[in-house]
């Protein structure tokens, strides 16, 4: 992915420019003005605020200035971390192998608000697997968590006892127990690792990632320059992108031409209509599977368990709100808040 950044002065002219109204939500909803009564017939209401009125939007609009500079000040320090990094693995002669632990972690969602929960590897999402189609791969669990847990590779084709199912397909993994699960990689795609015990709550908790089996032959594939993840998620940890919540969320940045791919998964409990400004989306595969006709959308409602992936033509500069459109899930009076992040396209 390209790892130019704005600077400070750049984005905040942007967003002025492409009127962005980005901001941070607090935990309690401001004042709302008092409704004022209704002007006689044939007479203009009288729109000029009362004091306090005055004072309630000024107090609004700099929340969602501040918004805004947190923003930038988390894009400045650690855009790149955003982004999970690949998950690392050692070879034993053919096969591929990636060491997992699940552990209890203190996550900060964004600035100020930190939660204790569970992670793989210390990381929320964990770190992203990436591999191409036929690699031989083993995956060696061990659970440090105070609770039973298990890997269900979501989307992956695999034998049927590496399902990760307790009592289906293998015992859960009790706490100070490892679990080797081994499979070679089939089917390309977009694809999703979480645990599948008590997992509306572990989850949401964290335990959660994405799985990018990479085809062997590209040439079917649409082409592009860089490609993002966006793992959804709600509930235990919030309404959150990756792990974060604006404005501790990262931002897509591309140059002008590029087409950038986005890979969108649902780990949540509840749908999520994405929604990026100024642009389509071609939508061209659905679950790891490449649609016969792709096509275009502006909204994209992506439900728990579904992936999709799209390519972005990014042709028009600026910055480029991109949030989920319930509007519960991304704005409150306070300005911006939970699934919001933004698609930055520079001139050069």
């Amino acid at each position: 992915m390209s790892d130019q950044l704005l600077n400070r002065r750049k984005f905040l002219t942007l967003a002025g420019a492409t009127g962005l109204g980005l901001g941070i939500a607090a935990c309690a909803t401001p004042p709302v003005p008092a409704v004022t009564q209704a002007a006689p017939p044939n007479q203009e209401p009288d729109a000029t605020p009362t004091p306090d009125q005055a004072q309630v939007v000024a107090e609004m609009d700099a929340m969602h200035e501040q918004g805004v500079t947190d923003f930038v000040k988390n894009l400045e320090k650690n855009n790149e971390i955003f982004w999970s990094p690949q998950m690392p693995f050692t070879m034993d002669g053919d096969t591929k192998v990636f060491n997992i632990t699940m552990k209890p972690v203190s996550w900060e969602i964004q600035p100020g608000k930190t939660v204790d929960t569970y992670s793989y590897n210390g990381i929320i999402p964990g770190p992203e697997i990436r591999v191409t189609e036929g690699d031989q791969l083993r995956f060696v669990v061990k659970n440090e968590l105070p609770e039973s847990s298990s890997i269900h590779w979501h989307g992956v084709h695999v034998p049927n006892k590496m399902d990760g199912v307790p009592y289906v397909t293998q015992p859960p993994i009790k706490p100070g127990e490892t679990f080797t699960y081994e499979f070679p990689a089939k089917n390309p795609g977009s694809h999703m690792y979480h645990s599948h015990h008590n997992a509306a709550d572990q989850v949401t908790r964290g335990l959660l990632g994405a799985f990018v089996i990479e085809p062997k032959d590209k040439s079917t594939e649409p082409a592009y320059d860089s490609d993002y993840t966006m793992v959804l998620n709600d509930y235990n940890v919030g309404l959150t992108i990756n792990g974060k919540s604006f404005p501790a969320t990262g931002a897509i940045v591309a140059k002008k031409g590029e087409k950038v791919r986005v890979r969108f998964m649902n780990e949540g409990l509840q749908i999520h209509p994405m929604h990026l400004h100024g642009y389509y989306m071609t939508v061209f595969s659905k679950d790891g599977f490449d649609l016969p006709q792709p096509y275009r959308a502006d909204v994209l409602t992506i439900a728990p368990g579904e992936r999709y992936d799209v390519i972005v033509q990014a042709d028009e500069p600026g910055v480029w709100a991109f949030h989920c459109h319930i509007l519960t899930h991304a704005e409150s009076p306070h300005g911006m808040f939970g699934m919001v992040t933004a698609l930055i396209v520079n001139e050069t």
